[in-house]
This record gives structure tokens, sequence and C-alpha cells, in this order.
């Protein structure tokens, strides 16, 4: 049976967005209107998520297990517009997936892609062949990111600190 976190369902209504969690009431139109759900036949499930947070089940959210509970949000706002209560999910989805990446458990793909910008300055680099072929096509060159600029921002956030190490070598 899983174990009241008393600290952490604390720390989430604590927090400036977390706060509006106190005003669901379980009607589950997120959870009907939810693209990801309507697709995964009941693994990922807004609702479910939103409760374990207001009821501070920390350990039915996080952990390599529940991954998917927190990941499985592609940030789609679309729970957010339904809600009759106007609880912001996506920003509380955002928060736990901010902690998840705290405790080392966020997905490699994303853990990748931040390093991907931290180096490159950029999710996706240019590559010679997508250069050449803008040259042919007539389109301006596309300007390099100011890696100075964005290094100081992403090292502003910590992003450094809570990538994975093997990702920074």
């Amino acid at each position: 049976m899983a174990t009241i976190d008393f600290d952490f369902r604390n720390q989430i209504l604590g927090n400036e967005i977390g706060n509006t969690l106190a005003y669901c009431y379980q009607c589950a139109t997120c959870s009907g209107a939810c693209p990801v759900a309507q697709v995964t036949e009941g693994r990922y499930n807004p609702r479910r998520l939103i409760l374990d947070a207001l009821l501070g089940l920390k350990e039915k959210i996080f952990g390599p297990e529940n991954a998917f509970n927190i990941w499985g949000c592609t940030v789609c706002d679309t729970c957010d517009e339904v809600c009759p209560q106007k609880v912001e999910l996506t920003e509380i989805f955002t928060l736990l997936k901010n902690m998840s990446v705290e405790r080392g458990e966020a997905p490699v793909h994303y853990t990748g892609q931040a390093s991907t910008v931290l180096e490159h300055g950029k999710a996706i680099p240019m590559q010679p062949a997508i250069e050449r072929r803008r040259t042919q096509l007539g389109l301006p060159e596309i300007m390099a990111p100011d890696m100075d600029e964005v290094k100081k921002l992403l090292e502003a956030t910590k992003l450094p600190e809570k990538l994975p190490k093997s990702e920074l070598s």
C-alpha cells in the first residue's frame, strides 16, 4: 500500500502552480479529453496522476517503473482547456517532470535532447546536407546561435548539473 508523503504533498500544494490542484474534484474530464490516455488503453491517466500528487503518493509517481505516469504527457494543454475548475494540469505535470529530472530519473531521450541544446545551442544542429539544400533553394543561411549566451542561460538554470555525467562527455 502506498504511503502518504506529507512533505511531497505540501511541496506540490505550496507551489504557486500546484495550489490550483486543490480545486480538482476528480471529474475525469481531463482523462476523457487526453489524446495520450485515449491511445494507451489506460496506461496514461492524467486524473490518476493528479490524484496521486494531491494525496502525496510520491512512490506512485516517481521511480523507473512509474516513468510513463509523468513523461506520457505531451503538454498539448487539452486537459487545461477542458478542466471545469481551471486546474493548471500541464504546469503541474511540468513541475513533476522537473522533480523527476532532479531525482535523476528523466528518460534518456529527454536528457539527450537537453545535452544537444547545451552543446549546439539548439535541439537539432544544422547538417551539411540541409545547408546545401537551403543554398540550392535560395534560402538565407541560418545564423549560428550565440553559444556563450546559450551556455550562460542554461548554466543559470543549472542544466549541466542535472544531466547525467555520461551525456556531457
